[in-house]
């Protein structure tokens, strides 16, 4: 009779110690952009805020972001900085130098231009299976209601992105929305910088955390 118990209970026995011997893969997260990210992964960044809001026993977090970046830039080093990785979610935070640079350096993305390479950018990280997680371009200029030079221009682009997360039936983070709702209940003196911002692009700390915790819902 102890023997027939002992075989009974064997294989609860094994996958008890299959299961403990098992290691949970941590959910591996890119942060895909331009300066932004490259600075969000400092202390005090978002990339790191967002490190340390998350368990990391449950999520990697991985900063992907180089200054100067557009979107055409993400699309030809997508292969080392993020599919060989093989991530399972990818955030990605382009579209302010596509604008800003049309102004600074002459040299932005065309419209038509910037919505092909972004849908490329979306095409190959689906089919290397990760998920997708899309940011509207937040500010370049903290002025209210549309008195920043680029304004306009940044408006139209997000416009863009917020079409192809809806065609393509991705989570959207409406960073413009939200920096421009926050400009206008925060910004009495009507500053192009300061607020969440440290030169009307870059973000200071409460940028930083605004960011970070808009995000949070979207990676967890």
């Amino acid at each position: 009779m102890k023997r027939i118990k002992l075989l009974l209970l064997l294989p609860v026995l094994m996958m008890v110690m299959l299961f403990s011997a098992m290691k949970i893969k941590p959910k591996r997260i890119i942060f895909f952009g331009d300066s932004i990210t490259q600075a969000g992964i400092k202390p005090g960044g978002y990339v790191d805020l967002l490190k340390k809001d998350l368990d990391p026993g449950k999520y990697e977090v991985i900063g992907a972001g180089i200054g100067g970046n557009k979107v055409y830039d993400l699309y030809l080093r997508m292969e080392d900085d993020v599919l060989k990785k093989q991530p399972d979610l990818v955030v990605i935070y382009i579209g302010v130098n596509d604008v800003w640079h049309k102004l600074s350096s002459k040299t932005g993305t065309d419209y038509d231009k910037f919505i092909k390479f972004y849908q490329a950018l979306i095409n190959k990280i689906q089919a290397n299976g990760a998920k997708i997680v899309l940011c509207t371009p937040a500010v370049i200029g903290e002025k209210k209601n549309g008195a920043n030079e680029m304004d306009a221009e940044l408006d139209k682009y997000s416009g863009a992105i917020r079409d192809l997360a809806a065609r393509n039936n991705l989570p959207l983070a409406d960073l413009r929305k939200l920096f421009i709702a926050y400009d206008l209940a925060n910004n009495p003196d009507d500053l192009a910088k300061g607020i969440l911002t440290t030169d009307g692009v870059h973000l200071n700390e409460k940028g930083n955390r605004t960011l970070a915790d808009t995000l949070l819902p979207f990676v967890k």
